[in-house]
């Protein structure tokens, strides 16, 4: 099952020019596609008008060939597991109520948890390293363990496309190594992958794709060799990199300091 941008273009209300201006990509089953980027250049819109979020000045989002906006969100939630990038719990639940969430869609409102959900649960808990934490109160973690919580909760729908926008922020070394490699386990086994994220140096240890946008437009889209080139990524980023090259082969962007300070 692919998810599918055709020719995205997004105007928001006011706005002098375009958030997203012409994107097309599609992300497939056992391919983790990475979206990088400068703040402000769409990234989060893109996902947006992925979901069917947003209005379209022009183009399409499909889920296996057919409109986004044709589907019924229940069904949407049973195939889409997302990670937005902000959120807030309203409600002080505990870890694993906020993970069993997750299930909704399977269940129904009214439906009780059965062995299979709880299950899942379980499993997501483990995958995503909280297990131990499952009788906390959400509104006592810190800003990573709630945002692995949140991961969780995705896995738990056990969806077929998995949608994390930013998804290692806050987290520290090792989680965030953990996220990437358990995302990468699941596109393996079959899942299709969107990440967006600004950590250019995990995406590239992991990404089969990159696609770096640039005030609303495609700036380059490739493999991570392709893509993190010293010339693409200063045009987009606006600084002077270099690019080194880790004993796995994946390249790796090293910022310069700029003579002179910031002012040059």
């Amino acid at each position: 099952m692919n998810l599918e941008a055709r020719d995205l273009t997004v105007r928001y209300p006011g706005a002098s020019g375009l958030a997203l201006d012409g994107v097309s990509l599609c992300i497939a089953p056992g391919q983790l596609v990475v979206v990088g980027g400068p703040n402000g250049s769409g990234k989060t819109t893109l996902v947006r008008a992925l979901l069917g979020l947003v209005g379209l000045q022009r183009g399409a989002s499909l889920l296996d060939g057919r409109s986004v906006a044709g589907w019924r969100r229940g069904t949407l939630a049973k195939v889409v597991g997302v990670v937005p990038q902000r959120e807030e719990m309203v409600f002080p639940l505990t870890v694993a109520q906020a993970v069993m969430l997750g299930r909704y869609p399977h269940l129904g409102p009214l439906a009780p948890e059965g062995p299979a959900d709880r299950e899942a649960v379980l499993k997501a808990l483990r995958r995503c390293d909280i297990e131990p934490l499952s009788r906390r109160k959400v509104d006592t973690l810190s800003g990573g363990e709630w945002q692995r919580v949140r991961v969780a909760r995705a896995l738990a729908q056990q969806p077929r496309i998995l949608v994390l926008d930013e998804p290692s922020a806050s987290l520290d070394v090792r989680h965030a190594m953990q996220l990437f490699e358990l995302v990468r386990a699941l596109v393996t086994e079959g899942l299709a992958g969107l990440v967006v994220t600004h950590d250019l140096n995990l995406a590239a240890r992991f990404a089969d794709r990159v696609v770096l946008l640039s005030e609303g437009k495609v700036a380059a889209d490739g493999t991570p060799h392709e893509v993190f080139r010293p010339d693409t990524l200063a045009r987009v980023f606006d600084w002077p990199v270099e690019v080194a090259t880790l004993s796995d082969g994946s390249p790796q962007v090293i910022p310069l300091r700029r003579p002179g300070g910031i002012s040059d």
